[in-house]
């Protein structure tokens, strides 16, 4: 992938050699690159980055200036493919295709703006270069980092700490000059910056621990993030309520003060929610009373409130003072559980019509790990399919037992290449499925059915909750269903959940006379 020209650093042993080093060259490959073909044109930027790479003697003014022509020239592509990744109906191949593209280049360009850094870093003294490229370059490279850990996030990990020793290198190579709190203003982007606000973003951004959202959710969170960002505090004093720390030289992600370093040093950083999290708390308030999202938050679209509410709701959580505990104890356990996804096979396994465990049915057998009044922890030796993300429904069945329980992926964490974590959410132990009608159709026996499970405990008095098909509920619309002769109505009360697997809802039943 992304190797067109890969192999061109090898032929250039001379530091004139290579096409980049002219400036005309380099407006002749920029003028060539495709605009009207987002994948084409990263391919082409990404193996002219790779070239760089392998030239040792590029001068090192004009290696900054040719990986920043490139980067810009890349933005728009990249924005383009960011956009149609967050596509909800995506095939694995295609989100594969462009979580590859995306996540190629951006790597690509961290190591490039790596070098040059390293490259002005070397020098005994501060260079002309130097004078000229500080603070611009770190925060480049940051940013170029931190696009790196959302693209990973949006594939929920592995959380690899050797990225916050290069992101903690960019933040310390901008301090020791000086630097690090300098606010510049950056091509195309609005308001200023520094390196150390980059670095701060890129800190919450993994104290936020997203992976409970999904991909469109992540991208929302991180623009919520920066837009409350000047409100949190960050530096390298500790603060009586500081939250979280990190040191600028470890291989390691932030840590929850919880867990205190061995010893103060200066390379340590620290963070707290300050007033970052009332003005998160308030715009919460507004949006759910109704209120509209102000528009001095970029959140480069227009989206439902439900949406936004959802994530501001984590955001405000996990960003507190005092971040979430965990509800209930875990358990830790090693037994084996039978998994079928999706409302189909759901309703097969709770109709009762096949008996306990119908065959031909795509059981899948997972090993529990830890156990919860909530819920389970699951580890998997590999991703079984295109339907496992955040938010989609099983049913599940614990080794030797006899009943089925319902389900939904809360988290979804790939702990290495080769093993996945989950967390599933247990939201019924009783269940039974049932076909369901629109109670205004003209004939109740012509009504299309609509295969539903109903969730026979942990309801609120009176209600029954039912689990639906995607784009099903409508909040004028009751349903019908017969049991055992007799004939019952659901009113709806409230749309409790909508994924991309189910409709969670809830609704009062009344019998028909």
């Amino acid at each position: 992938m992304l190797n067109k020209v890969a192999n061109l650093g090898g032929l250039f042993a001379q530091k004139a050699d290579h096409p980049l080093a002219d400036l005309r060259e380099l407006r002749k490959v920029l003028s060539e690159i495709p605009k009207d073909n987002a994948f084409k044109a990263l391919d082409e930027l990404a193996g002219w980055l790779e070239s760089l790479a392998g030239v040792d003697g590029f001068p090192a003014d004009r290696r900054y200036e040719v990986v920043l022509q490139l980067d810009e020239a890349a933005q728009p592509h990249l924005k383009r493919l960011a956009r149609e990744y967050f596509q909800t109906r995506l095939s694995r191949s295609e989100e594969q295709r462009l979580w590859s593209i995306n996540y190629g280049f951006w790597t690509l360009l961290a190591a490039a703006y790596e070098r040059c850094l390293l490259s002005v870093a070397e020098k005994p003294r501060p260079s002309e270069l130097a004078k000229t490229v500080l603070p611009v370059l770190p925060i480049r490279l940051i940013a170029a980092l931190r696009q790196m850990l959302k693209w990973e996030q949006f594939h929920y990990g592995p959380s690899r700490g050797e990225l916050w020793r290069r992101l903690g290198f960019a933040l310390l190579s901008a301090d020791e000059a000086g630097q690090a709190s300098r606010a510049v203003s950056l091509p195309g982007k609005s308001g200023t910056t520094s390196a150390d606000l980059e670095y701060q973003k890129a800190m919450v951004f993994q104290a936020a621990s997203l992976d409970s959202l999904l991909p469109l959710e992540i991208e929302l969170a991180e623009r919520l993030i920066a837009h409350f960002l000047p409100g949190f505090v960050f530096g390298a004093h500790v603060h009586i309520d500081s939250v979280y720390w990190s040191d600028l030289v470890l291989p390691q992600p932030p840590l929850r003060l919880a867990q205190m370093p061995a010893q103060a040093v200066p390379t340590q950083r620290f963070l707290k929610p300050g007033v970052a999290h009332e003005a998160m708390l308030a715009l919460l308030g507004e949006l759910e009373r109704g209120g509209d999202m102000p528009p001095e938050i970029d959140l480069g679209g227009q989206y439902q409130v439900k949406l936004l509410v959802k994530v501001l709701r984590h955001l405000a959580a996990y960003l507190a003072p005092i971040p979430p505990q965990r509800q209930f104890d875990r358990h830790r356990v090693k037994h084996r559980m039978s998994v079928l996804h999706g409302l189909v096979n759901a309703f097969v396994v709770f109709s009762g019509e096949f008996g306990g465990r119908p065959a031909g049915l795509p059981v899948e057998s997972w090993v529990v790990e830890n156990v919860s009044r909530g819920g389970f922890g699951a580890v998997l030796g590999n991703v079984p399919g295109e339907w496992l993300k955040v938010g989609a429904l099983i049913a599940m069945q614990p080794e030797g037992g006899e009943n089925w329980l319902v389900g939904v992926i809360r988290r979804y964490r790939r702990a290495s290449e080769s093993e996945s974590r989950i967390g599933i959410q247990a939201i019924a132990r009783q269940a039974v499925s049932v076909e369901l009608r629109i109670r205004t159709a003209s004939s109740y026996a012509s009504a299309a059915s609509i295969p539903a499970l109903m969730l026979l405990d942990g309801n609120e008095p009176g209600e029954l909750r039912v689990i639906l098909p995607p784009m099903t509920f409508d909040a004028r619309e009751s349903m019908e269903y017969a049991s055992e002769g007799r004939r019952y109505v659901l009113t709806p009360v409230a749309l409790v959940e909508q994924t991309g697997d189910f409709e969670l809802v809830r609704y009062r039943q009344s019998v028909l006379g």
